[in-house]
């Protein structure tokens, strides 16, 4: 047996072990409930049979160190693969029908049995599967012989389309809101996307992406080429549209989206925030919810009429310029003893002061300060702002524009070139002459500054402030966002917060499994994509090779089809 065909053979194997994971720990009966193609496909049934694609991509990949084989035969590793997929299913559906382990495995119920068949019974329900994962294994294993930007099209459309099925009851709404009743007609039915509907998104997505492969490069040299006035213009006008979508969006969307994109708001500041420590100065931070929890708490304290202390009952607007001192201190007083760790060590010791704060809001002893485990409650509005969805998104909005302005001009200044270079090489920056102890101070101080705010914003939008309101997975969410969205870049911390804090918030009944779709995501992201969907352009060198990139064109001919031997060109 041949290497890459063990090779197909074991990555179907761990594809079937993935779905008999996804179907028993109850991921498929609860997204049976959402429909991919209306009255036709559900989600439910068709997430196990996607890993056969995955892993059909997997298997027609080839190490960098074993020539790789022809067209014919990677298809064959692909069916091989996918269909290992469909034969483990097949049998986990078999004895689920056939022997009852609800007592040790409570979702291993003939339910389960039933979706995976395709509601078609044992026999033909396992053809289809047997035979489907052959066939998706295939699909996935000719990705690689299609042009990379076909590829990549028909891939991100597909993920696209699933999570347009998805989101039919939101889009349904705000198509209701803008009286688009005939698109919505079109494109939704029953909880997912008719025929037409998933056909159009699909090819609709797919035609986007390819035409931005094959002419985006062409749109960025017209653009650099205008003349600045012109270029300058442009911007404006293209700002101007985006700022006025923004304004009237709580409109557009109504009150439920409103919330969400309040919350997606708040840790735009958060990423915006840590950004400056991680992005910016490579400052790893797992601390970073101590200054979230000083500006939720610093607000309580100074506006709400049931503060422990002081109980000077000011304004949010009057209380906002002491919280951001307050936060700005904290972070010199965080800063300050770790001015000599780097990497993981810092990493260890922030996390360390992250869960101090935490258990210091929460104790006995600060309880006559912070009001102990049961908090602070009674936290004004913003008036003249309300605590309404569709209200408080407008000074959100406003912070949130603001610390994105000042990020960008941070990064273009004298002091953003000095972070850039301690991130790429501490001890290089200081033989330079670089004050690494001052910009390190000033990194934590403004971030500190920053991450206040939605602290502030958070602790006025609820009304109350609870220790427990600030655990490590704040931390976590902040700094995958902006690992996820790209590490020093603005718009991509903007898009992580959209994928990572938007949808989960979105799909609120799927909450049991947030956690684990979570870490999905982010293994696939460090494998296909390391540098985050937006990255900035010193990322993206940083994480791919040229040579790498070099090799893989080696076999690809002029119309970027893998041809499987190497290319001479003439």
């Amino acid at each position: 047996m041949s290497t890459l065909l063990r090779r197909a053979l074991m990555m179907g194997l761990f594809g079937g072990i993935a779905g008999v994971h996804v179907s028993l720990v109850g991921i498929v009966n609860t997204f049976q409930t959402r429909d991919l193609i209306a009255d036709i496909v559900t989600i439910g049934s068709v997430l196990p049979m996607l890993i056969a694609i995955m892993v059909g991509w997997l298997a027609g990949s080839t190490p960098k160190h074993i020539p790789r084989p022809s067209g014919s035969t990677t298809l064959v590793h692909g069916a091989m693969a996918g269909g290992v997929v469909g034969v483990v299913l097949a049998a986990l559906a078999l004895l689920v029908d056939s022997v009852s382990l609800t007592w040790i495995l409570v979702n291993a119920r003939p339910q389960l049995a039933n979706i995976l068949y395709f509601e078609q019974g044992p026999g033909l329900g396992s053809v289809i599967l047997i035979a489907g994962g052959v066939l998706l294994g295939v699909a996935g294993a000719g990705l690689h012989l299609l042009p990379r930007t076909i590829a990549r099209a028909l891939a991100i459309s597909g993920v696209v389309t699933i999570i347009a099925a998805l989101m039919e009851p939101f889009v349904g709404a705000v198509l209701r809101n803008v009286e688009l009743r005939a698109i919505e007609g079109f494109l939704y039915q029953s909880g997912g996307l008719t025929v037409q509907g998933f056909i159009l998104v699909f090819v609709l997505i797919a035609a986007g992406i390819y035409g931005w492969a094959k002419r985006g490069d062409r749109a960025k040299a017209r653009v650099a080429a205008m003349p600045p006035d012109r270029r300058r213009a442009g911007k404006l006008i293209a700002y101007g549209v985006l700022f006025a979508i923004l304004l009237i969006l709580p409109q557009i969307v109504g009150q439920r989206l409103s919330e969400v994109v309040g919350t997606v708001g708040i840790y735009i500041l958060l990423g915006l925030g840590l950004n400056i420590v991680v992005g910016f100065a490579g400052l790893l931070d797992l601390g970073y919810v101590a200054f979230f929890a000083v500006g939720a708490y610093t607000t309580a304290l100074l506006t709400s009429p049931a503060s422990p202390v002081l109980n000077p009952e000011l304004p949010f607007w009057g209380a906002l310029p002491f919280v951001i001192m307050a936060a700005a201190l904290v972070g010199l007083a965080v800063g300050a003893p770790v001015l000599r760790l780097r990497g993981d060590y810092l990493a260890i010791v922030t996390l360390g002061f992250g869960e101090i704060a935490r258990e210091i809001f929460k104790s006995a002893w600060a309880q006559p300060v912070t009001g102990g485990a049961q908090g602070i409650l009674s936290v004004p509005e913003p008036l003249p702002f309300t605590r309404d969805p569709q209200s408080i998104y407008y000074p959100i909005l406003f912070f949130c524009i603001i610390a994105a302005i000042a990020a960008t001009r941070l990064a273009a200044s004298r002091v953003g070139r000095a972070w850039n270079a301690m991130r790429e090489d501490e001890s290089v920056a200081e033989a330079t002459g670089i004050n690494t102890v001052k910009y390190k101070l000033l990194a934590f101080s403004l971030g500190a500054a920053f991450g206040c705010l939605s602290g502030a914003f958070f602790g006025t939008k609820i009304g109350v402030v609870f220790p427990d309101s600030f655990n490590i997975l704040v931390s976590i969410n902040a700094l995958a966002l902006i690992v996820l969205g790209g590490m020093g870049n603005i718009a991509g911390v903007m898009v992580g917060a959209l994928v990572l804090v938007g949808l989960p918030e979105l799909l609120r009944e799927f909450a049991e499994y947030r956690l684990l779709i979570y870490g999905v995501v982010l293994v696939v992201m460090m494998i296909l994509r390391p540098e985050g969907l937006l990255p900035s352009r010193s990322r993206r060198v940083e994480l791919h090779d040229v040579s790498d990139e070099d090799d893989d064109d080696m076999y690809t001919d002029e119309a970027g089809i893998d041809t499987g031997r190497p290319v001479v060109s003439t």
